[in-house]
């Protein structure tokens, strides 16, 4: 049954990379193929060693009580929210800010984020892990004010996709198109112009990875049977998990993947070029979303609104965007927060309007969708 990604073959040695970046395991035809853990941040109150070693003065002990009074009534005030994330998809610099008394804990994949929600004040997930939850999985998530600075495009995906007026279940910090990257292939960067055809070239036969969900894929080629086939045939491997390790070690010269994962690689890795089509591509998010209480459950912690906040603007925005995190702020402000780097990178980061503009969403499919999808990619098997 088609459902929004999969590994379709497992690889050994080491990940390279995070796992899953749309969603949960899919079905597919083919055989081939950080941020630190922040330490609890509620301290015990140290008394100095004076006060076990000799007597204190009247001031003191007044100074030592008030001290201790403030400690207690920060106690009683709620306790600090705990943050579950897949590691290596929240920016270490932004995690490190964190206020205390919260928590961040990164896990070693969506699934296990997933698993481990009755134990979260907040989730980071991809919009295709998230919306291929129910609805009722989540609670509103307390950031209209935050909201309200983001572009529009950010509206739908912030209601996980429901009609206009639904509940607001996510803030969507960063917008993540799907790029391609090559390894050593100039002759394919001069010819850029074609975009996501440049897939279909016949020198990368079995030297191409794609994502491990199926609908990528097909929305790579737009749907169409005979480009699909010819995909299918290029590929060699579906892995989100090791596709990189495949291609730095030369065993595939082409990779698609979102966004964040590319710029950090461009910028120590000159073998290495990205391509954006012109024609647009697939889109992922990045969501923080607030899971929904077990009625058994202790009152859950409110979201640190100064803390989400700190993602659209300085000083953190510019360490955002040299790891290829983009919030979806309006366009006059992306481009002055992207006016420092190269033009090749800040291009990257701010494609031109009409790029943008052509750019799409994958919401949740219908089961009439799915079935549909699922017909296009067994047809398209490419023959044994």
């Amino acid at each position: 049954m088609l459902r929004r990604g999969e590994r379709t073959q497992t690889l050994p040695g080491p990940a390279q990379e995070a796992p899953g970046a749309y969603g949960p395991p899919m079905a597919a035809s083919d055989p081939s193929p950080l941020s630190p853990r922040l330490s609890p941040s509620v301290s015990p109150l140290v008394w100095p060693a004076a006060a076990t070693a000799g007597g204190l003065g009247r001031r003191q002990l007044l100074q030592l009580a008030a001290i201790g009074g403030l400690a207690l009534l920060a106690g009683c005030r709620g306790q600090g929210g705990r943050l579950l994330a897949c590691r290596g998809e929240l920016p270490a610099a932004w995690s490190a800010r964190l206020p205390r008394p919260w928590q961040s804990e990164q896990l070693d994949t969506p699934e296990a984020v997933i698993a481990a929600r009755a134990r979260a004040s907040l989730l980071q997930l991809g919009d295709g892990w998230a919306t291929d939850l129910p609805r009722s999985s989540f609670e509103p998530i307390g950031t209209p004010e935050l909201l309200a600075r983001l572009a529009p495009q950010a509206g739908p995906v912030s209601r996980l996709f429901a009609p206009q007026g639904a509940p607001i279940l996510a803030f969507p910090w960063s917008c993540n198109p799907w790029v391609l990257l090559l390894r050593d292939r100039p002759d394919l960067q001069r010819r850029r112009d074609e975009g996501w055809n440049l897939l279909l070239d016949p020198s990368l036969r079995r030297k191409l990875v794609l994502p491990s969900s199926p609908r990528i894929a097909m929305a790579l080629v737009d749907g169409d049977p005979e480009r699909l086939r010819q995909l299918r045939r290029n590929v060699l491997a579906h892995d989100d998990r090791h596709g990189l390790s495949l291609l730095l070690s030369g065993a595939a010269e082409a990779l698609v993947l979102p966004r964040p994962r590319v710029v950090p690689l461009l910028r120590r890795d000159p073998r290495l070029s990205a391509i954006l089509p012109e024609t647009g591509a697939p889109l992922s998010w990045s969501l923080l979303l607030r899971p929904a209480a077990s009625p058994t459950a202790p009152e859950p912690a409110r979201e640190p609104l100064e803390w989400l906040a700190l993602v659209l603007e300085l000083p953190l925005l510019p360490q955002l965007l040299s790891g290829g995190w983009v919030p979806p702020l309006p366009r006059l402000q992306l481009e002055r927060a992207v006016a420092p780097f190269p033009p090749a990178l800040a291009t990257l980061l701010l494609p031109p309007a009409l790029v943008l503009e052509r750019c799409r969403d994958l919401p949740p499919l219908t089961a009439a969708e799915r079935s549909g999808l699922q017909a296009l990619w067994d047809t398209a098997a490419p023959a044994a």
